[in-house]
């Protein structure tokens, strides 16, 4: 089984996403990043949504990407940009581009992939014990340009760098206090705050909220749909080298190698 993102409606226009990967922790595969563009796709096409919920199924909201596939795709540079470029950029810019409304409800592990779905949401609630971060430094790999773009958006350049660098994480209370979290309650309580956060946008006016998301993207921008990662790179290290050709270094082999190990990597 390698995860689904399931919609269902709820109730006075509020469509529930889940993230499910049962025994990942809602560990992101490439079917799911699929799923989930095609999911918010067809919310923006709806006219009668006019709040989504999206939630981990379980004890965590997303605890990454499925590392157990990264060995199938990741050492190739095409495979490895088509990756970035069309299933996880493709699904978080069908969330950018989503006129309706988004609560994000976090409890537990929200990492790499989590982290970067939450940041395409509008309302982020988190139970206490929720802890986020992008540790990918310890497989071997950057974050894509436009994914780190648009973590760096919602986090704040200083901990998305902790972050990267580091690979540090941090607690519910950190990010409540940096600013990325709308509000922080007790676990057995966050279900209770995002249907509630989500009901009251849903009893107000739908218009005003499209309108209201389409000028917050037009004013802020975090991402731009059509940057072009290269570019970006280009901008940002005076590179004109391919962001993904890094795929079959020895760096990038050993970080995922070791993981799937369950050992230390050797840098």
């Amino acid at each position: 089984m390698s995860g689904e993102v399931l919609m269902d409606a709820g109730e006075r226009g509020v469509v529930h996403v889940t993230l499910r990967h049962a025994g990942r922790l809602n560990a992101m595969s490439r079917g799911m990043w699929r799923q989930l563009r095609e999911v918010f796709q067809d919310i923006q096409r709806r006219s009668d949504v006019r709040c989504v919920l999206i939630a981990g199924e379980g004890d965590a909201f997303c605890a990454g990407g499925d590392i157990s596939e990264y060995p199938g795709f990741r050492f190739d540079t095409a495979a490895l940009r088509d990756f970035h470029e069309n299933d996880v950029w493709g699904g978080l810019s069908a969330m950018l581009l989503c006129d309706v409304p988004i609560v994000a409800q976090i409890s537990g592990a929200c990492m790499g992939a989590g982290v970067e779905i939450a940041s395409c949401c509008d309302i982020r609630i988190a139970g206490g014990t929720a802890r986020f971060g992008a540790p990918i430094a310890k497989l071997g790999f950057p974050m894509a340009p436009r994914e780190a773009q648009l973590v760096a958006g919602a986090v704040g350049d200083v901990t998305a760098r902790q972050m990267l660098l580091e690979a540090a994480t941090f607690s519910a209370a950190d990010m409540l206090a940096r600013g990325f979290l709308s509000r922080v309650v007790a676990d057995d309580r966050t279900a209770t705050e995002a249907v509630g956060s989500a009901q009251r946008i849903a009893a107000l006016a739908p218009q005003a909220a499209r309108m209201n998301k389409q000028t917050f993207r037009a004013l802020k921008v975090p991402v731009a749909p059509a940057v072009n990662a290269q570019s970006a790179i280009k901008y940002i290290a005076n590179d004109a080298s391919d962001p993904y050709a890094y795929a079959d270094s020895a760096e990038h082999r050993e970080g995922i190698t070791a993981f799937l190990e369950k050992r230390a990597p050797l840098f």
